[in-house]
């Protein structure tokens, strides 16, 4: 399996080997690499990581064995949130999460929502952050169908990447 980022030195950054697109992933299952794996799936922009992200996904992996992250690309991200982000660009926000202990894999989508990757990947367990109830996550009917589980985690209160860009633009 390759980067998506160049790595000279596979000893100090193997863990870029996390960001994966979906033809590692189907090629890893080929392998039978996520066989005996109970999987998990989340997604998100992380365009500022901050401690309500590393709180979710380290809750989110300990739903299951292994936690695949799928990261919105910078296009979806300017759709989902406006023309002024992301902050951080795609690459950088797939490194920052790669770089955690709780995730395993990273893949980065182009859509405004991750039924697609949802359904390529068909998660064991299927998980979105905040107030959501749970038939309204996005790949609900995928993952029910597979007889799979789907959780809304609580939402950490005051712990946002919009909140945080607030702070700095208005606060000092």
């Amino acid at each position: 399996m390759d980067c998506l980022i160049p790595c000279k030195d596979k000893g100090i950054m193997n863990f870029l080997g996390k960001i994966i697109n979906i033809e590692d992933f189907h090629a890893n299952r080929e392998l039978g690499i996520y066989k005996n794996h109970k999987v998990v799936f989340t997604n998100g922009c992380f365009d500022i990581l901050h401690s309500g992200h590393v709180l979710y996904l380290n809750e989110a992996r300990q739903l299951g064995t292994f936690l695949i992250v799928g990261l919105n690309s910078n296009s979806s991200v300017k759709r989902l949130k406006g023309h002024k982000r992301p902050i951080n660009p795609e690459v950088d926000r797939a490194i920052v999460l790669a770089g955690l202990a709780s995730v395993d894999a990273v893949v980065i989508f182009d859509e405004e929502t991750p039924y697609e990757l949802i359904a390529q990947i068909q998660p064991d367990v299927l998980v979105k952050g905040g107030d959501w109830d749970v038939s309204q996550i996005v790949g609900y009917d995928i993952v029910m169908k597979k007889k799979g589980v789907v959780r809304s985690l609580m939402f950490k209160e005051g712990m946002s990447t919009t909140s945080i860009i607030d702070k700095i633009l208005y606060e000092n």
